[in-house]
């Protein structure tokens, strides 16, 4: 890979336990022009491991895991944490009200929601700039 597709990279860590929901969230992303995606991770720790490795420039995460949480892996990765975009199919009002309590950009409704993803990441990368 060449410095100049390395800069032009916005990586996404996809932490989702459903293998077939994980794949094609993948192939909707890839298909962003510059996103690659790291993962799936099925686990919190998996996740926290992933993202301080890994150090990608936004994470979409789903909130129910094989184990722990994705509450769970947003607390632990604390404030330098890149952006978070929540796509979960438990979109209710305790679980929003305790995202926006921790600072999550983007809580998205897997049922109803699913659609705007990478509208999404293609808006967070194109914040980033080149």
């Amino acid at each position: 890979m060449t410095e100049e597709k390395a800069a032009t990279t916005f990586t996404v860590l996809l932490v989702e336990d459903s293998v077939l929901l994980a794949q094609r969230i993948r192939e909707q992303l890839e298909a962003i022009p510059g996103v690659t995606v790291l993962g799936p991770v099925p686990d919190e720790d998996g996740a926290v491991r992933m993202a301080f490795d890994s150090k990608p420039d936004a994470l979409v995460l789903d909130l129910q895991l094989q184990s722990g949480t994705g509450f769970g892996v947003v607390a632990r990765l604390g404030p330098t944490r890149p952006p978070v975009v929540v796509l979960t199919n438990y979109a209710l009002p305790e679980y929003r009200r305790r995202a926006l309590a921790l600072g999550i950009e983007y809580f998205l409704d897997k049922s109803h929601e699913y659609h705007l993803l990478p509208d999404v990441i293609d808006a967070l990368s194109s914040a980033r700039g080149p």
